[in-house]
């Protein structure tokens, strides 16, 4: 489909591909980026073209999210493709991954051919899946991941199931590695964390919750790292959350195995205290840590260490959260949040801006293979404009989700998205 040139003019533009960062302009052709300048305006523009002076917003490629949960198929009480998507576009997201955990699991091709042509319908964002590493997600007999690989998945996970049988990751991790299918793994012991809904410590101890150690997680990175060298296959850690396990990744990248980590903007932004008089928002997998852990994960996203930041996205009725912390279930919404969230560690001066932006644009691209986000000519004109100094406060009641437990329910943050545009068309617009 033909759309209208666009210009954007007098912007901040930030490219993660070459680090870029300052003012500048683009133009947008046939939902391509046609030309991009490193000055105010351009010269002897067509009077065919809409021209958009962004008056020193922010303008970057749209989000990546690799980790986003929707309750369609099967829970669509909770989020619908649709309402995920239109989230999506608020927040400045462009690209999403559904998590295969649906009802029925992405286990079959079938089942990401009825995402894919839901997506297509909808027309509002670019959306992609996740397929089952394991049949049924149940971490004993492996998919058929290279079917699901064929049917455009872009990698493959059991979402927040670990898988406990070693027998079964190391095989799943060869033929993944045959393929060149990138295999996401959350690394959790499920001895150590069963039934639990805090990190052990003293606080959960005060709060009476059952509580796990961080030491479940370190447990299970350190065989999924041994597993990767038997291998040689690629290895996304999914959330890893505390400085323990950031230890034993950075000596695992140091000895160059394929390793690629994720860290959600909820452990960037929260510490186990906020979880207060029992906040069941901020009740989440893995739970939230201490203050030393946040400070090491956001000094591992400065670094490079980690790689990748995801909203998980995880969206819960009402009925799912109004009940005794250990009771509820875990997990927040927050494709609406997560950029604004982010700018906090830019403006607090705790990451660079424009790695910050690599984080939620190339980095994800890279690690899946999308030609998205970067500010290339005749790359996509996936695009966000954002007033990075607009103050915000966050009303979960306020958000476009169906599900509206947001753990930023409250917050003060900075970061306005403008307008967000898929292949050069605008799909939000802010008022």
């Amino acid at each position: 489909m033909t759309t209208q040139p666009i210009a954007f003019t007098n912007a901040h533009l930030v490219d993660p591909e070459t680090g870029y960062d300052g003012l500048g302009s683009l133009l947008i052709h046939n939902g391509k980026i046609g030309d991009v300048t490193r000055s105010e305006s351009f010269e002897n523009l067509s009077p065919d073209i809409r021209v958009i002076d962004a008056g020193g917003a922010l303008l970057c490629p749209g989000l990546i999210d690799l980790r986003v949960k929707t309750g369609e198929p099967g829970s669509e009480p909770k989020e619908t493709l649709k309402s995920a998507a239109r989230a999506a576009a608020a927040g400045g997201v462009t690209s999403i991954v559904v998590q295969p955990d649906t009802h029925p699991v992405i286990d079959d091709p079938s089942v990401a051919d009825f995402i894919f042509r839901r997506a297509r319908d909808i027309g509002l964002g670019h959306v992609y899946a996740a397929g089952a590493a394991t049949k049924g997600l149940d971490g004993k007999g492996m998919a058929e991941i290279g079917l699901l690989g064929e049917a455009g998945c872009l990698y493959v996970t059991d979402a927040d199931r670990p898988i406990v049988d070693s027998r079964v990751m190391r095989r799943l991790l060869a033929y993944a590695g045959s393929l060149g299918m990138l295999v996401a793994h959350r690394p959790a012991d499920p001895w150590l964390t069963e039934g639990s809904a805090a990190t052990e410590g003293e606080f959960a101890g005060r709060l009476g919750l059952p509580s796990e150690p961080v030491a479940a997680e370190t447990i299970m990175l350190e065989r999924d790292i041994a597993l990767v060298e038997l291998t040689g296959a690629r290895l996304m850690v999914d959330q890893i959350s505390a400085a323990a396990p950031l230890e034993r990744l950075a000596r695992a990248k140091a000895r160059g195995l394929p390793l690629l980590a994720t860290a959600s903007i909820n452990h960037l932004s929260f510490n186990e205290l906020d979880i207060g008089d029992y906040r069941t928002f901020c009740k989440l997998i893995p739970p939230l840590r201490g203050e030393d852990d946040r400070d090491a994960l956001i000094e591992a996203l400065a670094s490079g260490l980690v790689d990748i930041v995801v909203s998980a996205h995880t969206p819960a009725p009402p009925e799912d959260k109004r009940l005794p912390y250990d009771e509820a279930a875990p997990g927040a919404v927050g494709l609406e949040t997560l950029l604004p969230a982010l700018l906090t560690l830019h403006h607090e001066g705790r990451v660079p801006l424009a790695r910050l932006i690599h984080a939620v644009t190339l980095a994800p691209a890279q690690a899946v293979g999308l030609a998205a986000g970067r500010l290339r000519i005749g790359a996509p004109a996936d695009l966000v404009l954002c007033d990075i100094d607009a103050p915000r406060l966050i009303d979960a009641a306020t958000l476009i989700s169906k599900s509206k437990n947001s753990a930023f329910d409250g917050r003060r943050l900075q970061g306005q998205v403008l307008l967000t545009l898929v292949d050069g068309r605008v799909v939000y617009e802010a008022g």
